[in-house]
């Protein structure tokens, strides 16, 4: 049982969760092959260890992703809590297409999540990103004809910014919102969490490993999104080694992982903070499992802040485009 200290809240008026939510989206190819077998193991191993929110996008695998867990999940529905993200349109070669957020289309993307998923009902539905075409009332208005309607509990939100924030919170009460948080994404600290401290708002951070650059992990070939991604071409993963040495170094110094360090920061930041646990096998989730018995003192995050500075970094999180369209980067 989850000591009743480390019990999180999603928002202020939201249910209450294990510390550590699991990402699954690492599951249907996104870092290249995953074992299915495995991949399942990891969500029941991850349930039985007491996380009660599993996250997902429908269009993860396009489809992939939600009809794994629809599997994994049989028997065990009662016992978590389904987030799910959509929006995003994909070719059947797997090409990003653009988002789609008009009322029409937030019903259809949940019939079918109903279904692969298995379920009468999705605990947190969002939209992936802000499509810019449609206002956001309206896309967050639909998602609230399906609470009404028994389909969805609660309404999430991700990657967006402070005024769309509000806006979607006037239709109806937001949750949480989704954003990519970590030692060295701290972007969301200056405007983004005041907002949502003062709305009651809660944060699932993702990316809490910067997609395994934190833990020294490199991208596994074309197929793996991250060779694409800024921070993982050469040069500047070789310039990002000096961050993940100095992690190795303060992680040695405490007798823990360098992945237990960076859970450990992001816990440690704010209460109002669940993070999200991308692990694709068991090995991976008990290692992350056990930052949690990792309290860090306020001297020891500053130290932290101080050796790994955000803006050392070199390359932005996405590429250019994907960076231009962010409604949190505005």
């Amino acid at each position: 049982m989850t000591p009743p200290a480390q019990i999180r809240s999603l928002g202020v008026n939201g249910p209450k969760v294990f510390p550590l939510a699991l990402g699954c989206m690492g599951m249907s190819g996104m870092y290249g092959p995953a074992d299915e077998a495995e991949s399942i193991a990891t969500i029941h191993a991850a349930i039985d260890g007491g996380v009660k929110l599993i996250d997902t996008g429908d269009f993860y695998g396009m489809g992939h992703n939600e009809m794994l867990i629809g599997r994994a999940l049989q028997g065990r529905r009662d016992q978590v809590l389904l987030s799910v993200k959509f929006g995003a349109l994909r070719g059947p070669d797997g090409s990003w297409l653009g988002y789609d957020a008009r009322p029409m289309a937030v019903k259809n993307f949940l019939a079918h999540s109903l279904t692969r998923l298995r379920t009468d009902h999705i605990d947190i539905y969002r939209p992936a990103r802000l499509d810019g075409r449609v206002p956001i009332e309206e896309t967050i208005g639909a998602i609230a004809d399906m609470v009404k309607a028994g389909y969805v509990r609660a309404i999430g939100l991700s990657e967006v910014g402070v005024e769309t924030i509000r806006r979607a919170h006037a239709v109806h009460p937001v949750g949480d919102l989704q954003i990519e948080y970590s030692l060295i994404s701290r972007g969301p600290e200056a405007r983004i969490f005041p907002a949502l401290r003062e709305l009651g708002i809660g944060v699932t951070a993702y990316g809490v490993l910067s997609r395994g650059l934190l833990s020294g992990s490199a991208p596994a070939g074309r197929s793996d999104i991250r060779a694409h991604f800024p921070r993982f071409t050469a040069d500047n993963l070789a310039r990002n080694r000096q961050l993940i040495d100095t992690l190795n170094r303060l992680a040695a110094e405490k007798g823990v992982r360098p992945t237990q360090l960076a859970i450990a920061w992001v816990l440690a930041k704010d209460a109002a903070i669940v993070p999200v646990i991308g692990a694709r096998t068991r090995t991976q989730l008990r290692e992350s499992l056990a930052a949690l018995s990792l309290t860090l003192a306020p001297w020891e995050v500053a130290r932290l802040e101080d050796a790994i500075a955000a803006c050392g970094v070199a390359g932005t999180r996405y590429a250019e485009q994907q960076m231009n369209t962010l409604d949190s980067e505005r």
